[in-house]
């Protein structure tokens, strides 16, 4: 099955943070394709010569959610439109034809891998994530499926930091899987009620639920300023190299406006992929 993205894409670009920071079992990275599971089944998926993405098994059903993770709600034509007013943003884009940022469809997988990618580098936090999902996730041909609520919620606290977490982390990833809290309902909520649920749960605070908004909800105006990455971003691209406070990070976000989320994204990139 071939799913049309709007031109440019890039299949390959628009994949690039599933190859930065170690093998990721969930959306796996191999010859070419990334490997997922939708609808408990192994999807694979591959940028087409023709242009737009190859998807296997070609079930019309799978289009929707395949769509989804593949970003195909982001508005990269305004986008492209509003940077052209910012020397440093249009430079950047220009730069990055055809990138459009994935949305991870798992709020659960969303949460816990940031509680796991907190205050320690991308790439220790991909392998402790690896191992949790080998150990309680579910094996679908190449991949896995992350492990599903109820079987983090049966898990030990002793079980969770043998893969590598924290005491504290695992505590945070238990607390989250046995809690009351409807996670695909958040959906419906504003941003500002969104973070306010998530930041009352014990270890998610304002980046975690910063990056929910962002990778998992898609919302326009979500901006990490917090995030450590981002921080480094700005400061190579508007401060000429200067340390950047947080406070100035979020300055600079409200030159965004909506497209604070399409521009974080971007800035990350094109520090790991341009460099400058």
């Amino acid at each position: 099955m071939l799913l049309r993205l709007p031109e440019p894409y890039d299949f390959d670009l628009s994949m690039e943070r599933f190859r930065a920071f170690g093998r990721d079992p969930v959306s796996l990275w191999e010859d070419g394709r990334l490997y997922r599971v939708f609808d408990d089944r192994e999807v694979a998926m591959a940028g087409a010569a023709t242009g737009g993405v190859s998807v296997e098994p070609g079930d019309r059903g799978l289009t929707g959610p395949v769509r989804r993770f593949l970003g195909a709600t982001f508005d990269l034509d305004g986008f492209a439109a509003f940077a052209a007013s910012d020397p440093v943003l249009r430079d950047v884009v220009g730069r990055l034809p055809g990138l459009r940022p994935v949305l991870i469809p798992d709020p659960l997988e969303m949460l816990v891998g940031s509680i796991t990618a907190q205050q320690v580098s991308l790439h220790a936090a991909t392998a402790i994530r690896r191992r949790l999902v080998e150990r309680f996730g579910r094996p679908v041909g190449r991949v896995y499926a992350f492990p599903r609520r109820d079987e983090l919620a049966r898990a030990s606290a002793d079980e969770v930091t043998a893969l590598g977490f924290s005491r504290r982390k695992a505590e945070y990833t238990l607390a989250l899987a046995r809690s009351e809290l409807d996670l695909d309902a958040l959906a419906a909520l504003p941003d500002e009620e969104v973070k306010r649920v998530l930041t009352a749960l014990p270890g998610i605070g304002e980046w975690t639920a910063d990056w929910f908004l962002a990778r998992h909800l898609g919302r326009p105006e979500a901006w990490p300023a917090g995030d450590l990455g981002l921080r480094k971003a700005v400061s190579a691209f508007y401060l000429d190299g200067r340390d950047a406070t947080i406070e100035e990070v979020r300055a600079i976000g409200e030159r965004f406006s909506t497209f604070r989320n399409l521009a974080a994204h971007y800035l990350l990139v094109a520090l790991r992929v341009l460099g400058r």
